[in-house]
C-alpha cells in the first residue's frame, strides 16, 4: 500500500485539519472534529446537514459553503458518522429554522441520522437520496443506493435554503429532485482502505465491475473491459430504463470521477454520453465533469442524470460558494 500518510489511525484527523485550515475563509472545524461548518449561517434559515463515511471527498465536507450544506459530519473511512456527530452540528447550526438531513440510503447512515433527529429539540426533516439503478439491495443499503446524485439535491435544495423557503418546501423539493435522478457507474480498478492495507476486491487488468458502489460493493455484473462508447451506452441504457416515461426533456448529466481516473478519460466518456443522450432524445441543460463522489483511488466513473424543469436549472444556477463547487460569486 502506498499511500500519503503518517499514522493510519490519524488519517481522517489530519486530513480534517488539513482541509479546513486550506478553506479557512468558508469552513470551520467542529470540537474533536465531529463535524464542518460554514462559517457565516443566516439566522433563522432552516439549515442543511449531510454527512457519512470518509474517502468519497469532496462529498459532504466540500459542499458545505453558501448555496449548499451548512454542516458535514464525517465519519471514519467508508464508515458512517455517529448520531452525537449529528446532533453536535445542528445544535451549533440551527437557529429557528429547523434541520433538513440529506442521508444517502445506507443501512448504516439511516439509522445514524434516524437516532440523532430523534434525540434532536428542534424541527427535523429527512430526505433521503437512492438514485443508485445498478441494484435494488446490497451490504451496505436497504433498497437503491445513494451516489452520486446526492450531490445534486444538495445542490439545488443548497441554493433553495438561500431564498428562504421553509423547512416542509426544502423536504418536498429534495424528495422530488431525488426522485427525477438517477445513476449508474462502472470500476475498473479496486481501491484500498487505508485501515485495510490491501485493495477491497480484486479485479483482472481486462475486467470492469459494472454496477459497481461508491465503497467497492459488487455491481450488476463483472464482464469483459469494453470500449468507453459501449459503457456509456450501457449506463445510460440502464438509467433510461429505470426512469421509464421520465427519460425525456431536460437534464443535468454528472460524469463523476471515483478518485483514480484522468480527466482526459472523463471528458471522453462524456463525449460519449452525449451521443447516447442524443439519440434518445434527451437534451443535456448542464453538464458536470470531474471527481465529486469519490471513492479513495478506484478507477473507473459513474453517469447521474436529473431531469429539470425551469426552476430546477434556475436553482442550479444559483450562485454557489463551496470548496469543490463554486459558480456566480
Amino acid at each position: 500500500m502506498k499511500k500519503l500518510i503518517n499514522v493510519t489511525d490519524q488519517v481522517l484527523t489530519e486530513s480534517l485539519s488539513g482541509f479546513v485550515s486550506a478553506h479557512a475563509d468558508l469552513l470551520e472545524l467542529g470540537a474533536e472534529g465531529k463535524f464542518v461548518r460554514r462559517k457565516q449561517i443566516k439566522p433563522g434559515k432552516p439549515v442543511l446537514i449531510s454527512g457519512g463515511g470518509s474517502g468519497h471527498e469532496p462529498l459532504h465536507g466540500g459542499f458545505v459553503g453558501h448555496g449548499m450544506l451548512d454542516a458535514a459530519c464525517p465519519g471514519q473511512v467508508f464508515t458512517s458518522p455517529t448520531p452525537d456527530q449529528m446532533l453536535e452540528a445542528m445544535q451549533a447550526t440551527e437557529s429557528g429554522g429547523g434541520v433538513l438531513l440529506i442521508v444517502k440510503n445506507y443501512e448504516g447512515d439511516v439509522m445514524n441520522f434516524e437516532m440523532a433527529a430523534e434525540m434532536a429539540e428542534c424541527e427535523v426533516a429527512t430526505v433521503l437520496t437512492d438514485d443508485d439503478v445498478a441494484v435494488e439491495t446490497s451490504t451496505y443499503s436497504t433498497g437503491r443506493r445513494g451516489v452520486a446524485g446526492t450531490m445534486i439535491v444538495e445542490k439545488i435544495v443548497g441554493a433553495a435554503a438561500e431564498t428562504g423557503r421553509d423547512l416542509a418546501a426544502l423536504k418536498a423539493l429534495g424528495d422530488r429532485v431525488n426522485q427525477q435522478t438517477r445513476s449508474m457507474g462502472v470500476a475498473l480498478t479496486s481501491c484500498t482502505v487505508p485501515a485495510a492495507g490491501s485493495p477491497t476486491f480484486q479485479i483482472g487488468e481486462n475486467e470492469m465491475e459494472m454496477g459497481v458502489g461508491i465503497h467497492g460493493e459488487p455491481g450488476r455484473k463483472r464482464v469483459a473491459l469494453a470500449e468507453a462508447k459501449d459503457i456509456a451506452a450501457e449506463m445510460i441504457g440502464a438509467i433510461r430504463k429505470d426512469f421509464g416515461d421520465q427519460a425525456k426533456g431536460n437534464a443535468i448529466t454528472l460524469v463523476n470521477g471515483f478518485g483514480g481516473t484522468p480527466l482526459m478519460e472523463l471528458y471522453l466518456m462524456h463525449h460519449c454520453v452525449e451521443q447516447e443522450l442524443v439519440r434518445s432524445g434527451i437534451t443535456i441543460a448542464r453538464s458536470l465533469v470531474g471527481n465529486f463522489v469519490t471513492s479513495l483511488e478506484m478507477a473507473g466513473c459513474s453517469v447521474t442524470l436529473s431531469m429539470v424543469d425551469d426552476e430546477l436549472l434556475g436553482l442550479w444556477d444559483a450562485p454557489v460558494h463551496t470548496a469543490g463547487l463554486r459558480w456566480g460569486m
